[in-house]
């Protein structure tokens, strides 16, 4: 690989330079590689420079300037997190023929995993990535972070290609998208859920937590692509601007016009039953699953689905087949006295407030007990 071919604007006295592979950890460096030294909020790649120069490194790219030393190139960035997912898209561009990604504070991997599930049960290839891990073939892997450093995502993504899956939907987190790990992609739908109080630690405050997730829909979706969202949640204007300026189709749950309308809903015990209208054609429905949220979730999934490709009538076939998703108002069982014991992965208090609503609400004769925790030493407000 020629440097001309993945660094843009290179210098013309290194456009010929060969380079092996790409790091941005130095004990992982090879010969001939290409370093990014990246400061990150703990670890300043900066100081693994001589460790990546003793491992073979080649190229040192960097947002700091360096002088001249022997026959190492070092090169500055102004966005050298930008830089790195773009290279790595690059060397590593195979990617499955459809890609979605979900963003939002809440419903993120259950929208995924219902994708998942919908396509899957129609025989397609498919493949989720995100907080519970890779799901494929029906083969499930644990993964560190919901979206992946750009080495290791470009990486699986090319993977995924290989063994011939053909749609792809992930989670972009709002540290994936702030620190520039999907660059280098275009989408072909993007969803935006919510957004409630998370990761102050990190964004310190709700304006820029909302600016690195609409950065999904402002960069990172194709043009006459799709956006999915819901026309009730308080960022809605945003987004509608965003998708006018793109020219990015808008679509919307709970919207006969835009996207899919609810008619009408009821419980019967632990099931739900729906009646839905898409373009003029009515649609009834049977939900196994717990929770009136889960539908908000399940209609942007039908909504992804569609605009994947998928014809409706195959998508509503296949909806009473869903299943819970893991640890998201799942039941797992029953105690002595045979109350429903229910596992909700609630990492806020509007998702936790939320799923106690749903549970009242569904379960309104059933006393209602509550064990909960917070995880962390993190975002402290969270937990107040």
């Amino acid at each position: 690989m020629l440097l001309k071919n993945y660094i843009p604007n290179v210098n013309k006295k290194y456009r010929e330079v060969f380079f092996s592979g790409i790091s941005f950890d130095s004990s992982r460096v090879k010969k001939n590689n290409i370093f990014f030294a990246i400061k990150g909020n703990k670890v300043d790649g900066n100081d693994y420079i001589d460790d990546a120069l003793k491992k073979g490194a080649k190229v040192i790219i960097s947002e700091k300037k360096f002088l001249k030393k022997n026959n190492i190139i070092f090169l500055q960035s102004a966005n050298i997190r930008k830089l790195l997912a773009n290279v790595s898209y690059k060397i590593f561009n195979k990617k499955p023929k459809k890609l979605v990604a979900v963003t939002g504070t809440n419903g993120k991997s259950s929208i995924a995993d219902f994708y998942y599930q919908i396509l899957n049960l129609n025989l397609k290839k498919v493949a989720s990535i995100g907080t519970i891990g890779i799901r494929f073939k029906g083969k499930k892997k644990s993964i560190d972070n919901t979206t992946l450093d750009p080495i290791q995502l470009s990486t699986i993504l090319d993977k995924l290609k290989k063994e011939k899956v053909e749609y792809t939907i992930m989670e972009a987190s709002s540290h994936g998208l702030k620190q520039n790990r999907l660059d280098g992609l275009l989408f072909d739908v993007g969803i935006f859920t919510n957004l409630t109080h998370d990761h102050l630690d990190y964004h310190k405050n709700m304006k820029n937590y909302l600016k690195s997730k609409l950065y999904l829909f402002e960069n990172l979706i194709k043009k006459k692509g799709n956006i999915i969202t819901d026309a009730n949640i308080s960022q809605f204007n945003q987004i509608k601007k965003i998708s006018q300026k793109k020219k990015i189709n808008l679509n919307l749950i709970f919207n006969k016009e835009k996207g899919i309308e609810l008619i009408s809903h009821k419980f019967l015990k632990e099931k739900q039953i729906l009646e839905i209208r898409f373009k003029n054609k009515r649609y009834v429905t049977e939900l196994n699953l717990i929770g009136k949220i889960q539908i908000n979730n399940l209609l942007m999934a039908i909504l992804a689905a569609n605009k994947s490709g998928l014809e409706f009538k195959k998508i509503i076939n296949v909806i009473k087949e869903i299943k819970p998703v893991e640890g998201r108002l799942e039941k797992i069982g029953k105690i002595k006295n045979n109350s429903k014991v229910i596992l909700d992965y609630a990492h806020t208090p509007a998702a936790l407030e939320l799923a106690l609503l749903n549970l009242k609400e569904q379960f309104p004769a059933s006393k209602l007990n509550v064990i909960f925790g917070c995880g962390g030493n993190r975002d402290s407000k969270k937990d107040l």
